[in-house]
């Protein structure tokens, strides 16, 4: 086998493997809270399930960028071989997880933290590493079918963790394992350095730390901020969140200045110049701003409204609502090789362009169903949304990595990396602070004249309206029925007389369907806000990506990439 063929090969395996882990999260989490004896609706566990979701991401974008640039001064292959091992030593760790209740949780929640080590060099090296391997007018199809690998793996973890959740658990991180030896034995037995690594070069300390630490205080700021304080059912007037986000912002702005003035910088700023460098990035981080929250979103649309409305039991949503998401997968699969190999022969800016202008159009479409739309419909729109993202992502991210210098091409991957990740976590805290500030204001309301229509005590009434938005939210996207997990943390007694003196209205405020229609008015009002916003980002993100110039500018780069040769 020729030996592109063995990277493009390996490295499909390492983003099979990390985006099937991300999905087969999401679906399984009511499983795992189950598994280790996490009520939902407890004080506290809100926060276990944000980091549980968003630790993850906060850790790699964290370290991203730093890997990036270690990989061009000690070798890519070297730093992607340890991040198979370490993100396999992760997986491991997770699915032997002790204990139960909060200390499992916090556990979990660190053993993602390794994990993200793992796939911080992964994602720092994995597309430097096939751009390294392949031709620049191969690089745009190696990278689609790269890309289409990662969809190809979200689509599965979604399936999987649906099945897999069902009978335990702890599978659904033991499924990642064998992926992880395979492709670590693998890459030590079969990858080399193309591309020599640059001697003399010192660690950039003040910028790794400035980097790092800005980017963790910011997105622990953003996270905090989703959690109640005091009164208030969300964080932002927390001095702790104000204070997070004002220093990582301040070590942000820091960060470009002292990288112009030190003699190795983790970071080479000047690559901003390279205009087409500069605008896909800049596309991929709008891009993953509109995106990054989408997934989790449409999640809890399916779990906690439509498919309860339609009679499919709390505990099985899950895997249905992986099941009904395939459309935006296959979406994605169909045009992504199809956009990277046309990129190959036209360049990146049309179908870049193009790409998000389609992605824009289907959040609009979105923003036109009701919560108990026609599935046909909504499998359509996410279709589209699938297929607009596919026709974006391959060819930008062939551009960016095309656009800079061989040993630039680790920190370039990096640096797209870290702009993704850090829109993605921007993107959930966005949809989230829309959503629960929505359910805040009008669900209290809406609970309590609900269920004295329905006959209930009005001291029920009273407990459910003071039920927390976050706590009533996902109790239903964790596969619990709220009502029912909040009548059975009463009293027994309570509870007995209740049923007796009014079974009827019992019977119907526990059915699979009431909740739902409580909560989907101020829930849509929030969701087509973001989709609005979702589209403002798409379009901003295809405006960038029409300012990247034309296919021209790379004609160098294939000249010096030819007398290598």
């Amino acid at each position: 086998m020729q030996y592109k063929w063995v990277v493009l090969t390996n490295s499909t395996l390492a983003i099979l493997m990390a985006m099937m882990n991300s999905t087969v999260l999401i679906i399984a989490l009511p499983a795992i809270f189950r598994g280790i004896g996490l009520n939902p609706l407890l004080p506290g566990s809100f926060a276990y399930l944000l980091w549980l979701l968003m630790g993850y991401g906060v850790v790699a974008a964290a370290l991203v960028i730093t890997f990036g640039r270690m990989s061009d001064m000690y070798g890519r292959v070297k730093l992607y071989r340890l991040g198979f091992a370490t993100f396999t030593a992760g997986s491991v760790l997770l699915s032997v997880t002790p204990g139960s209740g909060t200390t499992a949780a916090a556990l979990m929640i660190a053993f993602r933290a390794v994990q993200a080590v793992g796939a911080a060099m992964i994602m720092a090296n994995g597309t430097a590493l096939i751009a390294d391997a392949f031709p620049l007018n191969e690089r745009g199809r190696a990278l689609g079918i790269n890309q289409v690998a990662g969809i190809a793996g979200s689509l599965a973890g979604l399936l999987a963790g649906g099945i897999l959740a069902v009978y335990y658990w702890r599978l659904v991180f033991l499924i990642s394992v064998p992926f992880g030896l395979v492709g670590t034995i693998w890459a030590y037995a079969k990858l080399r350095e193309i591309v020599k690594p640059e001697v003399g070069h010192k660690v950039d300390v003040p910028g790794n730390v400035l980097s790092a630490g800005g980017l963790v205080m910011l997105l622990m700021g953003l996270t905090y901020a989703l959690m109640p304080y005091g009164n208030s059912e969300m964080g932002w007037g927390n001095p702790m969140v104000i204070g997070l986000m004002a220093a990582g912002i301040a070590m942000l702005v820091a960060f470009p200045i002292v990288e112009a003035r030190v003699k190795d910088p983790m970071m080479d700023v000047s690559l901003f110049r390279i205009r087409m460098f500069s605008a896909g990035v800049f596309a991929a981080f709008l891009a993953s701003l509109a995106y990054g929250g989408l997934m989790l979103i449409l999640t809890v649309l399916l779990q906690g409204i439509w498919l309860p409305l339609h009679g499919i039991p709390y505990e099985d949503t899950p895997l249905w609502a992986g099941i009904y998401l395939v459309p935006m997968m296959l979406g994605f699969v169909v045009m992504g090789p199809l956009s990277g190999a046309l990129s190959d022969r036209y360049g990146a800016r049309g179908l870049a362009t193009l790409g998000m202008v389609i992605f824009a159009a289907s959040f609009l479409w979105m923003t036109l169903l009701p919560y108990d739309f026609q599935y046909a419909v909504f499998a359509a729109a996410i279709f589209i949304a699938g297929l607009g993202n596919g026709m974006f992502t391959s060819p930008n991210t062939a551009s960016i990595i095309s656009s800079v210098p061989p040993n630039r091409r680790g920190i370039a991957s990096g640096m797209r990396s870290v702009m993704s990740l850090m829109a993605s976590t921007a993107s959930m805290v966005v949809y989230f602070t829309l959503m629960l500030s929505a359910m805040a204001a009008q669900l209290p309301s809406a609970l309590y004249s609900a269920l004295t229509s329905a006959g209930m005590p009005t001291w029920i009434a009273r407990e459910a309206a003071s039920m927390p938005p976050d706590a009533a939210v996902f109790a239903a996207f964790l596969g619990y029925n709220p009502m029912e997990t909040l009548f059975s943390m009463l009293p027994r007694s309570d509870v007995s007389a209740i049923i007796s003196s009014n079974p009827s209205g019992y019977a119907l405020v526990t059915s699979t369907y009431w909740f739902p229609r409580v909560i989907a008015p101020s829930f849509m009002s929030a969701l087509h806000v973001a989709f609005y916003a979702s589209a403002a980002m798409a379009i901003a993100a295809a405006v960038a990506s029409l300012l990247r110039g034309r296919a021209e500018y790379l004609r160098p780069q294939a000249e010096e990439e030819r007398r290598e040769a």
